[in-house]
């Protein structure tokens, strides 16, 4: 049977604009990519385990927030590699500060008989609409359209980033 996945993606709204919470894969594969590199906490799941229980799960295991009670399912994806990610998303808040991750291990560098150790998610960031169908992997921007069709953001032209306002003394501010 092939690989299933459970993902939790959290958002929040900012001036009624979705930011969505994303990871980046820890591991020295990923250490130097970033558009197209960022996921959703997820993690793999047995066939005998709910996949909204193992879907917050994960999102512990890679933020060490626990994720809100309700959760909205938005469908099952299947990935380029054959693996189906289980989706669900639900409006909350996460203190970026607050981050941390479980690690993993692995042969560093490769046929080294060296065993390293790596987070599963390096790093967290809340991304704006266009922002995060430009970060997150090509096989899992179907899970962020589909929150994005649940929140009614406008697909062909999704919300950037503000950009910062200037006052006279050149000081940058959101407001």
């Amino acid at each position: 049977m092939a690989k299933q996945s459970a993902g939790f993606l959290l958002y929040r709204r900012n001036d009624e604009v979705p930011e969505l919470l994303l990871v980046h894969p820890g591991g020295p594969f990923w250490a130097k990519k970033d558009d197209g590199a960022w996921s959703i906490p997820k993690g793999l799941f047995e066939d005998a385990e709910d996949p909204l229980i193992a879907a917050k799960r994960e999102f512990e295991e890679e933020t060490g927030a626990t994720p809100p009670d309700d959760a909205t399912p938005l469908g099952n994806f299947k990935q380029p590699s054959g693996k189906t990610i289980v989706a669900w998303a639900a409006e909350g808040d996460f203190d970026l500060a607050s981050f941390r991750s479980n690690m993993f291990s692995m042969e560093w560098p490769p046929k080294s008989g060296r065993t390293s150790e790596f987070p599963e998610a390096d790093r967290a960031e809340w991304f704006y609409p266009a922002e995060a169908l430009r970060k997150i992997t090509k096989g899992q921007v179907p899970i962020v359209q589909a929150l994005f069709r649940k929140l009614g953001v406008n697909l062909s032209s999704p919300p950037e980033r503000p950009k910062p306002q200037f006052d006279q003394r050149g000081q940058g501010s959101l407001f």
